[in-house]
């Protein structure tokens, strides 16, 4: 949802309602808040009659008989306002807490679920950026926007109570301002929403110049654009100040024609009042009460309004967390597989049967979610245990397909991938991506250290079983030149490794997993030929009996495989092996020859 339309269209209760299991889970919180917030409420808009009572028995008859007594109820009652007013801010600290975490928790959990489909479509960046700001401000203004909003609305309605109590000709003169006051106050908010989201939108342009300005600063040199950056950077603080000069002039006009229009009901009640007390038909103690109620009641209406309009702000933060809670699964395990297997958290492993590795793919046909045409036309293939699968092509062919499909993170738009003889849907997602072993070009690492990393195959591992991994695909000539040695931390997705040693860590952890299925996505694409030398001979053992499927650049990981498939477009146009293929003089051939000449001019 883009920006601009975020006040478009007015407050909608079925997106805060939403919400509802969430405060089903605070019921205790929101009772507690929300008595001890109507009972300070209606004491602090009580106030004023004490005034009136003080005024009309020891002001006026100049007495001081009683006064002792009612300065101690006075104090009393301010008193319990205090109390009240500090357990229910508890409570709504509790509640802003918990919300903000129990939203973060489901859209986390649920970006766990997703499968690749989402996350292909949707960046990184995005997601953090609308999860965390969005359920901020979720959280914020459930506790205390929500709160002060209708705390707000108590006291207007408190007050008018009162007022009318007293006099009822007086209170309606007053009752006819605040509606005006509302009216204005509201045009003004929407205004100053709109600038506000400007700034908010040029203060993440500032953000992302600053990002690219540092992390660019080398490319930047190079290409010798400082003053191009410095120039850009100018026209958006220049934007900046413009949009947040507009915001200052809408609120420094809006808070003195607030003043003005409580000054107007002051007015009128001194003159109004004035003129009943003259005829003695209404008490100093009593216009006292108004006068009070005068200047107080127009600021909480300007604050209400303030909030109605962040509350639809906020709404469309709900729209966005909430669709992410509730993003449908796409690929999902039945009722029954789940009931057998377990699901991704829960899962019963006691009743995992052991993966041989034979693929197969029967009349299968694949078009991509957001595609318009089949990628996979009614292709079939027997993938036997222990056989190697090479799957070439160039940059941006659609090498992943197959791959994708037989590892489960799509599934066939028609037709069956089987797994060892079985539909792959008959069991349930985490038994399969238990037992792959999946090497990516630019492989990702956790936070941690290079022992942690490469033991994330295999919790239980031992160090010795780690270390035994690590050395068998020369991942512990990383481990040997870093000071700290296995316990080195890698930083926050191992940026403090070259792409090299994540590919040689991530090596080591697959194997240590010890799985049944192998896939190597170009996995050797940024590795030195001395050390890609160390790893195919490691490899060439781990790969012997077990099923492998190999996205690769390489001539020497292409020309083993048992079957070749040579992907163009999107579509498998050649499969064969090795000698059928070069004998074919077909695309295979005349790729192959171009990588041939590549790699010969790279020694």
């Amino acid at each position: 949802m883009k920006e601009d339309e975020e006040v478009s269209g007015g407050l909608s209760l079925k997106m805060w309602l939403r919400l509802a299991p969430y405060f089903a889970k605070m019921k205790k919180q929101t009772v507690i808040a929300a008595v001890f917030m109507v009972a300070s409420t209606a004491v602090e808009a009580a106030f004023p009659l004490f005034t009136s009572f003080a005024v009309n028995n020891f002001v006026m008859p100049r007495v001081t008989d009683g006064l002792m007594l009612f300065a101690l109820v006075f104090l009393l009652f301010i008193v319990f306002a205090g109390v009240c007013v500090l357990i229910y801010a508890k409570q709504l600290m509790a509640i802003e807490m918990k919300m903000g975490l129990m939203l973060r928790r489901d859209c986390f959990v649920r970006l766990q679920e997703l499968p690749l489909s989402f996350h292909n479509v949707n960046s990184v960046g995005y997601l953090i950026g609308r999860i965390m700001s969005d359920t901020d401000r979720i959280s914020g203004m459930i506790s205390w926007g929500f709160s002060h909003c209708l705390s707000s609305l108590l006291y207007i309605l408190f007050c008018v109570m009162f007022m009318f109590i007293l006099n009822p000709t007086l209170a309606l003169v007053l009752v006819l301002i605040i509606p005006a006051a509302a009216i204005i106050a509201w045009l003004f908010q929407r205004k100053i929403i709109v600038v506000n989201r400007s700034v908010r939108e040029v203060n993440s342009l500032i953000t992302g110049a600053y990002n690219e300005g540092i992390t660019g600063s080398k490319t930047s040199k190079t290409l010798v654009i400082e003053d191009l950056n410095r120039k850009e950077f100018e026209k958006l603080s220049g934007s900046m100040s413009t949009e947040s000069v507009r915001a200052a002039r809408l609120n420094a006009f809006m808070i003195p024609l607030m003043i003005s229009i409580g000054s107007i009901a002051l007015s009128v009640v001194l003159y109004r009042g004035g003129f009943l007390v003259h005829q003695q038909l209404l008490d100093f103690g009593i216009l006292a009460a108004f006068i009070t109620y005068a200047v107080s009641v127009i600021e909480p209406v300007v604050h209400m309004v303030g909030i109605l309009s962040e509350m639809m702000t906020a709404q469309v933060g709900i729209e966005r967390v909430t669709s992410i809670i509730k993003e449908p699964l796409t690929i999902t395990d039945a009722p029954e597989v789940v009931e057998k297997y377990g699901d991704t958290f829960n899962p019963k492993r006691e009743n995992w049967e052991p993966v041989i590795g034979r693929v197969t793919f029967e009349n299968v046909w694949f078009m991509y979610p957001d595609g318009e045409e089949y990628v996979l036309e009614d292709f079939s293939l027997d993938i036997p245990h222990g056989t190697t699968i090479a799957i070439v092509g160039e940059t941006g062919a659609g090498k992943s397909t197959i791959v994708n499909l037989a590892c489960r993170f799509y599934e066939p738009t028609k037709g069956r991938v089987l797994i060892d003889g079985r539909d792959s849907r008959a069991r349930s997602q985490l038994w399969l991506h238990s037992s792959l072993g999946y090497v990516l070009q630019d492989p990702h690492l956790f936070s941690g250290t290079i022992m942690d990393n490469i033991r994330y195959a295999k919790l239980d591992a031992t160090d010795d079983e780690v270390i035994a991994a690590a050395k068998l695909v020369s991942a512990d000539v990383v481990a040997e030149r870093l000071p700290d040695g296995y316990n080195t931390e890698v930083g926050e997705g191992g940026d403090r490794l070259s792409t090299g040693e994540k590919q040689l860590i991530s090596f080591a952890r697959a194997i240590l997993a010890n799985p049944p299925i192998f896939v190597l996505d170009e996995a050797t694409s940024s590795i030195d030929t001395e050390t890609e030398l160390l790893i195919q001979n490691a490899v060439s053992h781990m790969l012997n009996d077990r099923t492998s499927f190999i996205i690769a650049h390489r001539l020497s990981t292409i020309a083993r495989a048992d079957i070749i498939l040579v992907v163009q477009d999107g579509k498998i146009v050649e499969r064969g092996t090795h000698s059928e293929l070069i004998s074919a003089n077909g695309h295979y051939s005349t790729l192959y020859k171009a990588m041939r000449l590549e790699e010969l001019g790279k020694r």
